[in-house]
């Protein structure tokens, strides 16, 4: 009997992209189960690796620039064209028509693009996400979806609106520097000088709609620590968040309240910037998995293998491993989960679908050395998972 694997991983930030820790999961597999039907089914979630999973999956082409990065230094960058015909190499190539431009912020403001050292949510900014906003734009985009996750800022998308045109002010009339923590001292929002395309361009923001921009669960306190804030830190942030979503809503009325509404915390408040230029915020798998044709596939297999950088209580606040869970587990498949590390509240998976879960780690060893080795680290603890799993089975047919 040939068993069917589906391995539908997300990638482990800052070591494997989903491809590859899909080929690294499968490798174990085949180790144990040689002649198993596996069926590879990378995913992401807005963040590292969008842009070009929706090429592929679109036929669509990246597009290469370079773009302001996080901490103010030009870095080499992308964004997808899907749709047109014809390659597309170059930012300077020529106008094409696409029908939508994939914007990744990861690509230009993500926590991989801010050294170790310079770890500071109130100083890092999104200009580079408005540039390459700009420069879809250019090439003759009117439809751009951002894919949000993996960000190393937590501005509110204050840079990317700088980048589109928009003033931010200070009482003094002086312009912001960039960064979160300076908007405690944004005055007003002069709109005068936006790039008259947006209003004739179609803004759609990939997001996770349980973050929000403020309050106890905002992304200053959610996710300010993990991107270098301290204690005090996160406090200046959150206070300087709640006034730009003050001072957005008077100078560009939105649609949502920009403080709560769902997405609003996107990318460091990403999401709250966009929405209050008209930007539509979207669940992220609604618009990221619909070219997949995931749930029949995941209907069709005996087993469904997921993995994430690190299981714990925000798996289940939609994370991948999370929604291919619930996806599976509506299909009567079960689902195994590796993850580099396993945290508090990861029991909690367990209520969505997951059946068993796995860390990955053999023995205890430094940061370095994981991501070093990272790829033959998964390998083998899937093997391991595995050979766990056929004595189960053999077990299971001695009984019955």
């Amino acid at each position: 009997m040939s068993y069917r694997i589906v391995i539908a991983p997300s990638g482990f930030k800052e070591s494997l992209s989903a491809a590859q820790v899909a080929e690294s999961i499968a490798e174990g597999v085949r180790r144990v189960i040689p002649d198993a039907d596996i069926d590879l089914i990378p995913l992401v979630d807005g963040g590292e690796g969008t842009a070009e999973a929706l090429a592929l999956a679109g036929g669509g082409r990246l597009v290469t620039c370079t773009a302001t990065g996080p901490v103010g230094l030009p870095v080499s960058t992308h964004f997808a064209l899907l749709g047109e015909d014809g390659p597309v190499a170059d930012a300077g190539s020529g106008p094409v028509t696409p029908v939508t431009a994939v914007v990744e912020m990861a690509a230009v403001a993500g926590l991989s693009l801010v050294p170790a050292d310079r770890r500071d949510p109130g100083t890092t900014t999104t200009y580079g996400v408005g540039e390459l906003i700009r420069a879809a734009l250019d090439l003759g985009a009117r439809r751009v979806l951002v894919g949000c996750g993996d960000s190393g800022t937590s501005d509110g998308g204050a840079g990317a609106l700088q980048a589109l045109g928009a003033g931010l002010t200070d009482h003094h009339g002086r312009e912001l520097p960039p960064g979160g923590a300076a908007l405690a001292e944004l005055d007003r929002i002069d709109t005068s000088g936006l790039d008259p395309r947006l209003a004739g361009t179609e803004l759609l923001v990939a997001c996770n709609p349980f973050n929000v921009l403020c309050g106890a669960l905002g992304v200053a306190r959610v996710f300010g620590p993990q991107k270098g804030a301290g204690p005090a830190d996160v406090e200046v942030l959150s206070a300087a968040l709640e006034r730009w979503a003050a001072i957005l809503t008077r100078d560009l009325p939105p649609a949502i309240d920009l403080r709560t509404a769902p997405g609003t915390g996107a990318s460091g408040g990403l999401g709250a910037g966009l929405a209050a230029l008209g930007a539509r915020l979207l669940p992220r798998f609604e618009v990221l998995l619909d070219r997949l044709d995931l749930d029949a596939r995941l209907a069709r297999a005996d087993l469904v293998i997921t993995a994430e950088g690190a299981l714990d209580h925000q798996t289940v606040r939609g994370k991948i491993p999370a929604e291919v869970a619930s996806r599976a587990h509506a299909a009567g498949v079960p689902v195994f989960v590796l993850a580099g590390t396993i945290g508090p509240g990861a029991h909690l998976v367990r209520a969505i679908g997951v059946d068993a879960y796995s860390a990955i780690l053999p023995a205890p060893m430094s940061l370095p050395e994981a991501i070093e080795g990272s790829s033959e680290i998964l390998a083998d603890a899937t093997e391991r998972a595995l050979r766990i799993l056929e004595l189960g089975t053999r077990l299971a047919v001695r009984a019955a």
